[in-house]
């Protein structure tokens, strides 16, 4: 095959694959709905959401098992074959099974079954084919609706597995806000990483204060501000009304724009040239959200001011990488 046909070939796969996501969303219904109310039910219980599957099947269960927990909906995945071995012992009374079986064939997730019917466990079968054993064994049927196959040979599982991991994504998503889970609580399930850092910790915990800080009064001359940003070791100056109240910002970029005008410029107050109502940030606002900020307004450079508007910090986008939430 020629570069071209390579490429075709891999494009004619993505379509396939896209048109499944397609079928299987224009699918959703009934079966979707009675399975968020099912699990929504077990956990406001205290059980937990057991995912099973075997083969392929069995890695998007891990998957969709790692998404449901971290997303606040308390899951483990147990594999079919240690479950008759043993491992049903980590499913308790108040728990549900969700079985992924394409085919709703699967040898080993049928004979899984009885042995969870017999503990007294709830299933739901996340199946293709509804007229199958998994989904007449099944308390509810959760339908994973496709074309077609992107294998040539219709065998290895591609588009199926590509939809049931996008329709396991649409569960957990839906339940994180059927369940309130908020950014905070996500947060404290992700305690390492930038990931948790960022949505820890708040602006007051990251933000530079006191001698880190160049700040100056409304009165200030261009070489005062200058002065106070060499001190600090600071890209900006930050202005503050003679209350306290945020006034401005002048930055080091200010400064490179005006030098072309002469030295004459230094002793100009520095309320002539600096930025009046500056983009800022409250000291109760989370770290997360100072990256969205500096994102949005392409700016380096984040006043902090309290609920009052007081200027009471700063934030300079270079330290962030230092404070491991960038």
């Amino acid at each position: 095959m020629d570069n071209t046909a390579l490429l075709s070939r891999a494009r004619q796969v993505l379509d396939i694959e896209i048109e499944g996501l397609r079928s299987a969303q224009a699918a959703l219904g009934e079966g979707f709905v009675a399975t968020v109310r099912l699990l929504l039910d077990t956990l406001e219980n205290g059980g937990k959401i057991v995912v099973t599957g075997v083969g392929k099947n069995l890695h998007i269960a891990e998957k969709l098992s790692a998404t449901l927990a971290s997303t606040g909906s308390t899951s483990v995945v147990m594999n079919p074959i240690q479950a008759m071995h043993g491992d049903l012992g980590m499913i308790a009374d108040q728990d549900v099974l969700l079985a992924l079986s394409f085919s709703g064939e699967s040898d080993e997730v049928i004979k899984l079954i009885p042995a969870v019917r017999r503990l007294g466990i709830r299933v739901i079968g996340m199946v293709g084919n509804p007229d199958s054993t998994l989904a007449r064994l099944s308390d509810t049927v959760l339908g994973v609706c496709i074309g077609q196959e992107a294998c040539p040979f219709g065998m290895a599982p591609t588009t199926s597995t590509t939809a049931t991991l996008a329709v396991g994504d649409a569960l957990a998503m839906v339940l994180i806000e059927a369940r309130h889970f908020n950014k905070e609580r996500y947060a404290r399930l992700h305690p390492a990483g930038a990931i948790g850092r960022a949505l820890v910790l708040r602006v007051r915990d990251i933000m530079r204060t006191g001698e880190h800080m160049a700040r100056v009064a409304l009165d200030a001359t261009v070489m005062d501000g200058i002065m106070a940003m060499t001190a600090a070791k600071s890209g900006a100056a930050l202005v503050a009304h003679a209350d306290g109240r945020l006034a401005g910002i002048f930055t080091d970029g200010d400064l490179r724009r005006l030098l072309a005008e002469g030295q004459e410029i230094l002793q100009r107050p520095i309320q002539d040239v600096m930025t009046q109502r500056p983009v800022s940030v409250t000291d109760d606002a989370y770290a997360v959200d100072v990256l969205r900020v500096f994102e949005k307004y392409k700016i380096d450079d984040l006043p902090v001011v309290d609920a009052g508007g007081g200027l009471v910090g700063y934030v300079d986008i270079q330290d962030l990488p230092k404070m491991k939430v960038m």
